[in-house]
């Protein structure tokens, strides 16, 4: 039977939760097997695509004033609110052991979420290209690139979510879109915590979410360990996701 790692990295410092997955597919070669990586951030921060143009999507003095740190990922999408409430899953996989089309390669990710979701009684549904929602509302989306010779798909379980703070740290025109944007998340986003009435035992769900993993993959998920390759990697990542001349580019 295939067998796929894992590393369950549990609470880490907040540019670490990007860092790792980073690391790990830039550390990937022949001999590095297929890595699911399950990581939290202990703090909370602001994350953007690797196209987007921090200053024109990002309120920074707010996040300065706030103490909340800003970090470029190499995966694309829009900036967002990142915290504790969420556990953050990251497929390192080799290209041959994904569907080569896009859209394919969302659909295999997102099964296992929708079915750990459902489990739970939460009535989610991959929504495509590539969200979860529940009852036109969505859950979680997902982001994939190639990063080194590592194709990356990363999202997240959602157990919470704060739609204020996430409205505050966008760049917005007005006060009065301000309140737009947080209406609109309110509207239209859930979480497990909102399905729920409270957010469940975070080992129980994501012992879920790996019993369904295991079967959509039809893959033993066995424990790990971090590589010291991938620390190293991972500890010039930390200085560098950050940084004034890495968050001025715009990929």
């Amino acid at each position: 039977m295939r067998t796929i790692r894992l590393l369950e990295l549990g609470s880490v410092p907040a540019v670490r939760s990007q860092a790792c997955y980073h690391a790990a597919a830039y550390s990937l070669d022949e001999g590095t097997p297929d890595t699911v990586i399950l990581v939290s951030p202990s703090e909370p921060y602001v994350c953007v695509g690797y196209h987007q143009e921090v200053d024109r999507e990002v309120d920074r003095a707010y996040c300065r004033e706030r103490g909340l740190p800003v970090f470029r990922r190499e995966v694309g999408g829009g900036a967002v609110y990142l915290d504790r409430d969420q556990v953050f899953i990251q497929w390192v996989f080799h290209p041959a052991s994904l569907p080569s089309k896009v859209d394919e390669r969302y659909r295999l990710y997102v099964e296992p979420l929708v079915r750990a979701y459902r489990a739970l009684g939460v009535e989610a549904v991959h929504r495509p290209v590539n969200d979860v929602h529940v009852r036109g509302r969505k859950i979680g989306g997902t982001g994939a690139a190639r990063i080194g010779r590592a194709e990356v798909v990363v999202g997240s379980l959602m157990f919470d979510f704060d739609r204020a703070t996430m409205a505050r740290v966008l760049k917005v025109s007005s006060e009065k879109m301000r309140d737009k944007v947080f209406q609109s998340l309110q509207d239209y986003m859930t979480t497990l915590r909102d399905e729920l009435g409270q957010a469940p035992d975070r080992g129980a769900v994501v012992g879920l979410y790996l019993k369904e993993l295991a079967g959509v993959l039809g893959a033993e998920i066995v424990p790990g360990e971090w590589t010291a390759a991938e620390e190293a990697r991972a500890r010039e990542l930390d200085r560098t996701l950050g940084s004034e001349e890495w968050l001025g580019q715009k990929g």
